[in-house]
């Protein structure tokens, strides 16, 4: 019997596509499915003719793989994940490497890392970016545990991956739940992208009236520019897309009632736990949860006072550009704070984690690839230790020619009544930044009058009371 490479469990889309992906690159794989129906329609259809090994049971699957073993679950993520783990633990050995591809939370990862090692067993955590087409033409690959463990699966993932420069998308990223810790804040500014771009259609849209097929004009142009990426591509294309049972523009009849996973609360989570502000991405996990109370806002529509109608009277090209600068800007200023949120993390995890690494292996693959990425990079080459994307030469400049624009667009979407949270958040965090001084001190003494928690002086060393009420 010949042996097969290395296994997958789980056949829904992603699973699927990686499968294929593999088995192209010259792998040869076995499958495995809860369904045995899925197995069997995989098998005779999308993966007939091919090296792929269909089987019916966990103890068949494992005993169909080459030593080391190596197995991939690509389930949901949580209680489904240690599911499958329980049913593999009776039928491995020691050496062989449990991989997971899903988005578990990191903490699971870890726990599961030990959990396994105590065992013997290799156990890794790599986050998939890429969708279904990029599972199956090469993702985005994040992989953590021990180097030990990677380096056994190495050449396989680095082949499948996404290729960019001669490069694969897939750098090992650290241990424990490290490759799922970067994933997740990819999801969580992958959040704060999408959002803003949102934003910037709203304005345009309710602004300056622009019609589906305009906005598609206008996005195709900035995606031949410093804003060239996948989300703004897909989005010209969303513009063109016709409804074939009304004739209208698809994005006009779809539902404005967004939906998440969880991935962009567990970065929110973490940012509080760690102390960083991610105010983008908060502000775009908060967008959704706003949009999903549709009945309430229809509600309300009717009740809460609009302002007076805005009539702009700059040109109109001059409202796009400042829109186009004041989404480049946001970009920025949600990427520092994914970049800021990996420091944190590295520091208290003690991961050694290498951000110009990261903004390479998001540059193919992933959803958030753009030529962006090669500029955070390149900040990272100049200065390995940067504090905040913000202070880079270059996103410095970038940030000083769009303030401007920056703060047109929202206020203009302010004064209109054109909800733009993530801008906002985005350039109060530049804001709050660049100040040398806050108004914080007027909030450490009211904390020291109704608590007596003390504060510090400008002027000399150590803490002080107030006796406020005298």
């Amino acid at each position: 019997m010949n042996l097969s490479d290395i296994g997958l469990i789980g056949l829904a889309v992603m699973g699927e596509n990686l499968v294929l992906n593999m088995e192209s690159k010259g792998f040869s794989v076995s499958v495995y499915n809860r369904t045995t129906e899925v197995t069997e329609k995989f098998a005779a259809g999308r993966g007939a003719g091919k090296r792929i090994t269909a089987t019916r049971s966990i103890e068949e699957f494992v005993g169909s793989l080459a030593k080391p073993r190596k197995m991939m679950i690509m389930v949901k993520a949580g209680a489904p994940v240690d599911a499958v783990i329980d049913q593999l633990l009776p039928h491995l050995e020691a050496g062989d490497v449990v991989i997971d591809g899903g988005n578990s939370l990191y903490t699971d990862t870890q726990r599961r890392e030990e959990a396994l090692a105590a065992k013997g067993l290799n156990y890794l955590g790599i986050g998939v970016s890429g969708g279904e087409e990029g599972a199956l033409k090469g993702p985005s690959l994040m992989p953590g545990g021990t180097k030990a463990a990677w380096e056994i699966v190495a050449p396989i993932y680095r082949k499948i991956a996404a290729q960019v420069e001669g490069e694969p998308c897939c750098r090992y990223m650290g241990t424990g739940g490290a490759g799922h810790y970067v994933k997740m804040v990819h999801n969580g500014i992958e959040y704060g992208d999408m959002q803003l771009i949102c934003e910037a259609y709203a304005i345009l849209r309710d602004l300056l009236g622009l019609s589906p097929d305009e906005l598609h004009d206008v996005f195709d142009t900035w995606n031949k520019g410093d804003l060239d990426s996948f989300l703004i591509e897909i989005t010209t294309n969303i513009f063109k897309k016709r409804d074939p049972e009304t004739g209208k523009a698809l994005v006009d009849v779809i539902l404005d009632k967004a939906g998440q996973k969880g991935t962009g609360k567990w970065t929110l989570q973490s940012a509080i736990d760690l102390g960083v502000v991610v105010s983008t991405i908060n502000a775009a996990v908060e967008a959704r949860v706003l949009s999903s109370m549709k009945e309430q806002r229809v509600r309300a529509s009717k009740q809460l006072p609009a302002p007076a109608p805005v009539h702009y009277e700059g040109g109109r090209q001059q409202l796009i550009d400042a829109v186009r600068d004041a989404l480049y800007a946001s970009k920025i200023i949600s990427y520092a704070q994914g970049f800021t949120l990996f420091a944190a993390a590295a520091k208290h995890f003690k991961w050694n984690l290498n951000f110009g690494d990261i903004a390479t292996i998001w540059r193919g693959g992933c959803i958030i690839r753009a030529k962006f990425l090669n500029r955070i990079k390149e900040a990272f080459d100049r200065n390995p230790q940067l504090e905040n994307l913000m202070l880079d030469s270059f996103f410095g400049s970038i940030l000083e020619k769009s303030q401007a624009n920056w703060r047109l667009a929202v206020s203009l979407a302010t004064q209109a009544g054109v909800a733009v949270p993530a801008f906002g958040a985005s350039l109060a965090y530049f804001d709050s930044y660049r100040q040398e001084r806050l108004p914080a001190n007027l909030l450490q003494a009211q904390r020291d009058y109704f608590g007596a928690h003390t504060y510090e002086r400008i002027d000399k060393p150590g803490t002080f009371h107030t006796e406020w009420l005298e």
